[in-house]
């Protein structure tokens, strides 16, 4: 299985070298690509004398081919992506495997060759089902055995599980189409949450997110094949993928002219400080310049502090993504179980005379916050002002919810401050002096 960094299983764009021929693109296209590893000494099998089998494959799969074979020098696989309606790529897969069982016979390669399939791991916990059920289901059905590869392989730059399936050809086939499926099931599911949720986020591009296929041209593969780590399945308060919402790190907020930096505090466990300060402080270095923020750890308050307190400094998109990976590192490390979400607490510092319109009229402002953010959203209100007459806020909550909290108190804020200073110009108007007198008649 391949270990180092690849290309997400989104990533598009311009075949490369190892690409030597495709065919006609489909008229109806998946959205999700077929992504497969072969050994790497079947490579040249599939392309053929000078990309002949290839051009073939893929011209009677109505399909278009990436043999991403300059990935990963020396490794014993390759990746190939496969874009085609859902029966293109199954068509396909099936082609390459009859390709790669007869290269073997030729060439005596007694080994068993079974199918790969891989996914991002957001999909896979739906795949596998509850107890495992799905999986079970399908491997009855088709006759198969299949296994999945472990959490510990995920990296920051490998965010896909490895699919093995072993059987016949004919059984990997039909596998593969149900696999698929339910991959494709679960894309469908989340793109349509993450569309009525687009509103909650001012700015939030959906089309930059490096889950979706259709804008890895328009990106670097610096967006388009890095998604955070911590990637693990299970589904947040709002029916999505919590992978899925930590993918949005990677969104581009549009912002009107130059966005104000922000500060906030967030709380992590206090046995996590060394995870994110890195060997020699290399993560919070690393993680500080792709976020485009100031990123400390501030010194422990006692001796049996459970919690460290990370000031982040920046802008809203560096929020975005600063916080993203802080959550998606204590995933990593397994802070927290398997099945268990990741949330933190966050203070926001508001200036005092702000914090009613915060809490609104009888808590109906803050109520309203919770339920849409489904964050815990507290003004605490014994609160001592500090010395630049500001208090906190608390929320707590997973990254998403933590994160919409974060942008709709700001949103609050902007607006009480476009209403001082609407106050403040009407203030600075001249007031009309003495009429002059009237002239006199003769």
């Amino acid at each position: 299985m391949i270990t180092g960094g690849r290309r997400g299983f989104n990533a598009r764009g311009p075949p490369r070298s190892g690409s030597p021929g495709l065919g006609a693109r489909p008229k109806v296209q998946s959205d999700i690509p077929l992504r497969m590893l072969v050994p790497t000494q079947f490579v040249g099998a599939i392309i053929g004398k000078e990309g002949a089998t290839i051009r073939n494959i893929t011209k009677q799969t109505h399909s278009k081919i990436d043999i991403h074979r300059k990935e990963n020098a020396g490794a014993a696989e390759k990746p190939i992506t496969i874009h085609s309606t859902p029966d293109g790529c199954s068509n396909a897969c099936k082609t390459i495997m009859d390709i790669m069982q007869k290269e073997a016979l030729d060439t005596k390669f007694t080994e068993e060759i079974p199918l790969k399939i891989l996914a991002h791991n957001s999909f896979v916990g739906r795949l596998i089902g509850k107890e495992g059920r799905n999986l079970k289901k399908i491997e009855q059905e088709t006759g198969t055995k299949i296994t999945i590869s472990p959490l510990q392989d995920l990296t920051l730059y490998n965010p896909e599980r490895t699919i093995t399936v072993k059987g016949s050809i004919e059984a990997c086939a039909k596998a593969e189409e149900e696999v698929m499926k339910k991959i494709r099931e679960s894309y469908e599911s989340d793109m349509a949450a993450m569309n009525l949720q687009s509103n909650l986020i001012p700015g939030l591009n959906l089309n930059a997110l490096g889950l979706f296929p259709t804008t890895a041209p328009g990106m670097g593969p610096s967006m388009s094949s890095i998604t955070p780590p911590g990637a693990h399945g299970g589904s947040s308060s709002f029916g999505v993928s919590e992978t899925l919402l930590q993918i949005c790190a990677y969104s581009v907020y549009i912002q009107q002219g130059h966005p104000e930096s922000e500060t906030v505090h967030l709380f992590i466990p206090a046995l996590a400080v060394g995870a994110i300060i890195g060997k020699q402080g290399q993560h919070i270095k690393q993680l500080s310049h792709f976020a485009g923020a100031s990123i400390k750890i501030a010194p422990a308050e006692g001796m049996d502090a459970k919690q460290r307190m990370v000031i982040i400094v920046g802008p809203p998109e560096a929020q975005f993504k600063a916080q993203c990976r802080i959550f998606g590192k204590l995933k990593e490390e397994n802070f927290f179980g398997p099945k268990e979400e990741v949330k933190l607490e966050a203070h926001i510092k508001v200036p005092a005379f702000a914090a009613g319109r915060v809490i609104g009229k009888g808590g109906k402002t803050v109520n309203e916050l919770q339920n849409l953010t489904c964050a815990e959203v507290v003004v605490p209100r014994d609160q001592t002002p500090d010395e630049n007459d500001q208090v906190i806020v608390k929320i707590s909550g997973h990254f998403f919810a933590c994160q919409l909290a974060q942008r709709k108190i700001q949103e609050i804020l902007a607006q009480v401050r476009r209403q001082q200073q609407q106050q403040q110009q009407q203030q600075l108007k001249p007031t009309s002096g003495p009429q002059a007198p009237m002239p006199r008649r003769k």
